[in-house]
């Protein structure tokens, strides 16, 4: 009995090792084609990060630091253009745009030419900057916002300081104040309906923050309301 075990055991495994060699025998291309694409994969993107990504994020980080410092003292062109020995942040951009630092670079370009009132280049630089920390991407919104709305482009302003606004509710100091800064945008456009449902969810969602005028968001939604024939009486 034991015997016929055995033998059926050899058996079955005999028949295993022929699927098995007649599988590698039909799909033996397939498989090493797989393979080899697998390998080169993994060792391009070795090389790529080691050999290319990570010295380019050195050396921007090597070349941001000075336009930074120049940033921290307000002196915003040589931020910008550097000084003749160091680069500003237009120099990182323009060699590494595609690093972290290169990144950081195009917001401080967008705060700095805001500041200097060329709002066209705020707009371009503040474009190409993206950011997972969501309130500083909220503030780059805020910041587009400011840029259209000194331009006379309402109806881009708007779409950017509600972006800012929804972006990081968490953040409700600020969000708050985007949702005013929109309200007030809403408003000049004319468009009645957008500023009472701006000004609604200002004062339900930050009714105890406050504005730089000192009085809570909720009083001066209500204000604000009423002058657009809205009461607090009514819902």
């Amino acid at each position: 009995m034991a015997d016929k075990k055995t033998m059926q055991g050899a058996d079955s495994g005999e028949v295993i090792i022929a699927k098995a060699k007649d599988f590698w025998d039909k799909n033996n291309k397939v498989i090493m084609t797989v393979c080899t694409v697998i390998i080169l994969l993994v060792g391009g993107f070795y090389v790529y990060k080691n050999f290319f990504r990570n010295p380019k994020e050195t050396k921007a980080e090597d070349l941001i630091f000075k336009a930074e410092e120049y940033y921290r003292m307000d002196s915003l062109n040589k931020a910008l253009n550097g000084d003749g020995l160091y680069s500003g942040f237009i120099k990182v951009i323009e060699k590494y745009g595609s690093t972290k630092a290169g990144n950081r670079a195009s917001y401080y370009a967008g705060v700095c030419y805001l500041k200097l009132d060329s709002n066209e280049k705020a707009i371009k630089y503040l474009k190409k900057f993206s950011s997972s920390a969501k309130q500083i991407q909220a503030q780059a919104y805020k910041m587009l916002g400011d840029a259209y709305g000194d331009l006379g482009k309402n109806k881009e302003s708007l779409d950017y300081y509600k972006k800012a606004a929804y972006h990081f509710e968490k953040d409700e100091a600020n969000s708050a104040n985007y949702l005013f800064l929109a309200s007030q945008i809403a408003q000049k456009m004319g468009d009645k309906a957008e500023a009472i449902k701006l000004l609604k969810d200002l004062k339900a969602k930050y009714p105890s923050q406050r504005g730089q005028d000192g009085n809570n968001y909720a009083q001066t939604a209500d204000n604000y309301l009423a002058q657009l024939g809205v009461y607090s009486t009514e819902e």
